[in-house]
């Protein structure tokens, strides 16, 4: 079972991952008023997701064309469905209240990625960010109906899906932790039970829902650990209708747009557009894609950015994708390495045929998967195949710097023409004295054989202590593909390596 769970998960995207959870949540509450478990008509609940998707779309539409953006339609389709979840549908022939607040809210949802954008990186979350304007302008406010004891157990399955799949426990508990507490402390202020009080919080509102889909959107939450952590912590305790300035008391769309200032604030956002310079193959089925950059961004060696690329009929993995930037911060211009294999996505299709001065849209930056700031501290790369890009990364950065550190790695591929990025790997050996052993699983002796040191076999635990003989005193960093990452993971803790010393390269949406 949980074999085909992560098999699921790993083959989809996280963007495609919440729309089809929130389409369960659609499916689900159609189910339940049909069985008169919730107070709607399942016709009022189809005209809702209608009306919404519908002013959605087109909104979305109407301001692509004029700010010339990409349309991503899986955001639309998401924000619409969010909207739904939140947004009390027509009751019977009454209209009105449900038309004024629906409307609205799909505009300015759509609007404020274009309108309230710095850098063309939207700071809002879209949904949050349009509820609490309706709420201000027309005194109109989303009643967050998904919130009962029947969608309950729906909303927590495909919330920890969503969870597992983007790996943001550590803002999630943050998040938790500083809610319960916050409710706890307010129960007995007031002399309630604090049992009660986190019973209703949790089961008769869409805390959970708040948490897992909203909370979670990778594009308004800071790309750091400590950062997220702070994150959740601040939206956690606003989150609490308790907390009040005088009569306006928080809700939970205005504790969301608070934490994406703050968001914004410690992890300022930009969008670059950048245009295709030139394509570099720098192994078999491998190459790098180089992009020319007129606009200054900062980034860290090992760390990642989204990127959308538009194409007509995207497949189920759509026009995005995370890739870690091969660059270092000390050149100019902008790669990435993309390996293609047979069968490739729609996606990875388009940026094979791209062409000199062909754009494509970059965008937050993000990642914990860095050099640490001790330049005395010893470190052991483990790569596999094209999850070497991180390490390209950070050794030409080391070179640039001419910065030595104590650093081994182990580079795994299928064959010796799989191997990329040899050239500066090896000037990083010849200067910086950075060994790097090169593990080949593929034993052809067919292949003509390398001038140069190569090892055949798979990287475990006897190649790691031979290698790297003072294995318990480093920090290892494991990028590639998630089996492997999650499989040295395993290898290493059984070899006494502690879990705090053992960093995975891991961005949302991993395929």
């Amino acid at each position: 079972m949980f074999n085909f769970v992560d098999d699921f998960l790993n083959r989809t995207t996280m963007y495609r991952l919440v729309l089809y959870v929130l389409l369960f949540f659609f499916v689900v509450a159609l189910a339940l008023s049909f069985f008169k478990l919730l107070p709607y008509a399942p016709a009022d609940l189809l005209l809702s997701a209608v009306i919404i998707t519908t002013v959605s779309w087109i909104t979305n539409f109407v301001f692509a064309r004029v700010f010339e953006a990409p349309a991503n339609v899986e955001s639309v389709y998401i924000t619409a469905l969010i909207l739904f979840c939140i947004i009390t549908p027509p009751q019977g022939n009454d209209y009105s209240q449900f038309l004024s607040l629906a409307l609205w809210a799909s505009i300015w949802s759509m609007a404020s990625k274009y309108i309230f954008a710095i850098g063309k990186k939207h700071i809002f979350n879209p949904v949050a960010f349009a509820v609490t304007l309706t709420a201000f302008t027309i005194n109109e406010s989303a009643s967050w109906w998904i919130g009962t004891m029947y969608m309950l157990p729906f909303v927590f399955i495909g919330g920890v899906l969503i969870v597992r799949k983007i790996r943001r426990v550590d803002l999630i508990f943050s998040f938790f932790i500083v809610a319960f507490v916050t409710i706890i402390s307010f129960a007995f202020i007031k002399g309630t039970s604090p049992v009660i009080a986190l019973y209703k919080t949790i089961v008769n509102s869409a805390f959970l829902f708040f948490a897992f889909v909203m909370l979670t959107e990778p594009l308004t939450t800071p790309p750091t650990k400590w950062f997220r952590v702070g994150y959740g912590a601040l939206v956690g305790f606003l989150f609490v209708p308790a907390i009040h300035i005088g009569s306006l008391y928080s809700t939970p769309e205005l504790a969301l747009v608070i934490g994406n200032i703050f968001s914004y604030i410690v992890s300022p956002k930009e969008k670059l557009i950048l245009c295709l310079k030139e394509r570099v193959k720098v192994a078999d089925n491998t190459y790098d894609f180089v992009f020319t950059n007129n606009r200054n961004f900062t980034f860290r060696p090992g760390q990642y950015m989204e990127w959308t690329l538009s194409h007509r009929d995207p497949d189920s993995r759509g026009n995005r994708r995370y890739f870690t930037i091969a660059s270092s911060p000390t050149e100019k211009d902008v790669r990435i390495g993309v390996r293609f294999y047979p069968e490739p996505s729609s996606f990875k299709n388009r940026i094979a045929f791209l062409e000199k001065g062909d754009t494509i849209v970059a965008s937050q930056c993000a990642g914990d998967f860095v050099l640490p700031d001790k330049k005395d501290q010893k470190i052991a790369f483990i790569a596999g195949g094209i999850g070497a890009t991180p390490f390209r990364s950070m050794m030409k950065y080391l070179l640039d710097k001419n910065e030595k550190r104590p650093i081994i790695m182990l580079y795994s591929n299928k064959t010796i023409s799989d191997i990329a990025y040899k050239d500066i790997f090896d000037s990083a050996e010849s200067m910086l004295g950075i060994k790097t052993v090169y593990a080949v699983t593929n034993s052809d002796k067919n292949e003509m054989q390398p001038r140069w040191p190569i090892v055949y076999g798979f990287i475990d635990a006897e190649m790691i202590k031979k290698e790297v003989p003072d294995y318990l005193e480093r920090t290892f960093y494991v990028s590639g593909p998630r089996s492997m990452v999650t499989t040295f993971e395993k290898t290493l803790r059984d070899m006494g390596v502690t879990r705090s010393k053992i960093k995975t390269d891991f961005f949302p949406g991993f395929v």
